[in-house]
Order: C-alpha cells, then sequence, then structure tokens
C-alpha cells in the first residue's frame, strides 16, 4: 500500500534521511524504532507530504506522492497523528471532530454512524464533547487526535508517539485503539519509543539510527532477540 523507496530528505542543508526504504501492507501494523533524532517523524512528515523528498520516491497504492501537497495526500486515504497533537485547543471535542467529519461525500447517516463508532471506541469524548480541546488532559487529547484522524475514514494512518508522556492506564487504552483500527483493516505506520508496545501492536519492524533503516524484521523476532534492540536502542 505504501512505500518508500530510498527516500532522502533535507532540512535545508541538513540531511535527514538518508535513503529510507519503508513498506506498509493493507491493514498492516509495522513499527518504525529508533532514538529520538534518528528521523522517524521527518519519514512520516515525507510520507504526508510536509517535507519534499530531494531523491527517491514515495508511493501509496502505486501512484508517486513524493512532494505532494498535504491537504492531497489525505484526500487519498492517508492520515496523520503528530507528535504534538495540534488539536484545535479553544473548540470543542465535538468541533475539533467536524474538521474531519464535516466533508464532501459524508452523508447524514454516515455522520451519525462515524460519530456513534467514535464514541463508543472513546467514552469520554462524548462526556466530553462540549468540553474546549485544550482543556482535556494529555491522554484525552491523544484520544482525540486519533479520533479526529479516524473521522477521515483513512487507508493507513501515521502515529507520531501516540503514548509519550502517558500514564500506563491511557498507554494500555492507546493500544487497544490500535488494535481496534486493525481489526477494521487499517493500515498503521506506527513510531513510537515504547518498545514493548511496539513490539506487541506490530507485526513487522523497521529500526532506524541516524536516518538510515538498520534494520527490519517480523516483530516476532525481535520479541525473541532482545539483542538487536539492545544495540540499536541500548534498551
Amino acid at each position: 500500500m505504501l512505500t518508500l523507496d530510498n527516500v532522502h530528505t533535507y532540512y535545508g542543508k541538513s540531511h535527514i534521511l538518508h535513503g529510507v526504504s519503508i513498506e506498509v501492507g493493507a491493514g498492516e501494523v509495522v513499527g518504525l524504532l529508533g532514538r529520538n533524532g534518528v528521523g522517524k517523524s521527518t519519514t512520516l512528515k515525507t510520507v504526508m507530504g510536509l517535507v519534499r523528498p530531494s531523491e527517491g520516491s514515495v508511493t501509496f497504492e502505486g501512484r508517486e506522492i513524493g512532494g505532494m501537497a498535504a491537504h492531497h495526500v489525505a484526500h487519498l486515504g492517508i492520515a496523520w497523528v503528530p507528535e504534538d497533537r495540534r488539536i484545535f485547543r479553544l473548540l470543542t471535542v465535538m468541533e475539533n471532530l467536524r474538521t474531519g467529519l464535516d466533508r464532501p461525500g459524508v452523508t447524514e447517516a454516515g455522520r451519525t454512524a462515524l460519530l456513534d463508532k467514535i464514541y463508543a471506541s472513546f467514552p469520554v469524548l462524548a462526556e466530553r464533547r462540549n468540553q474546549a480541546g485544550g482543556t482535556l488532559s494529555g491522554g484525552e487529547q491523544q484520544m482525540l487526535a486519533i479520533a479526529r484522524a479516524m473521522m477521515l475514514e483513512p487507508k493507513i494512518i501515521l502515529l507520531d508517539e501516540p503514548t509519550e508522556g502517558l500514564m500506563p492506564r491511557m498507554v494500555s487504552q492507546i493500544r487497544e485503539i490500535i488494535e481496534v483500527l486493525h481489526r477494521d483493516g487499517v493500515a498503521i505506520l506506527l513510531v513510537e519509543q515504547n518498545v514493548p508496545l511496539t513490539l506487541e501492536a506490530s507485526e513487522r519492524v523497521y529500526i532506524m539510527e541516524k536516518g538510515v533503516v538498520r534494520h527490519h524484521a517480523p516483530a516476532a523476532d525481535l520479541r525473541a532477540n532482545h539483542a538487536v534492540i539492545h544495540q540499536y536502542l541500548g534498551v
């Protein structure tokens, strides 16, 4: 479904991605691990059209999207949940959700079904639907960011550090949401610092170091071989 082939990306003169190649199949959960600053978030931004690759290709369902404007990328069925969530703090929970819900082609029945599905997955958002997004807890804001992405009914979601700074109870809920999305057939490219969660949730895992993919293996193999994780991540 999603393929990055020999992608190089720069910020100004700083060379961030050095020939990154990653694949995500339809309905597949793929993890992307690495220390801070190795290029994981830049990889997602390159897919999303927020950073233009200088070399290599990014294809989605066989179509080249490298350098395509972000709103066009979103229309193809790619949703992004950024590390800093970027919810609209002054808008209510419902108004935040409507940014993904109020779009052409969604019938009134479809809107109702989508909202019902979101509220079933995130009961706390139903309780706080009229509350300003900026007054939610960190975990609730993360749920809102994921729910807003789900409103687009995407084929793939790019999740950037969804459990960062969350309490263990909230981390468990995020893990459950990833499983729900997987059961619904939504592909996920998961960037995380939480190694156990990534190995548990993913089918395959890529490990990055200094802008390069250094290792790629089934998650089950990495769960059974902690030496590789220790080598690249020091855990």
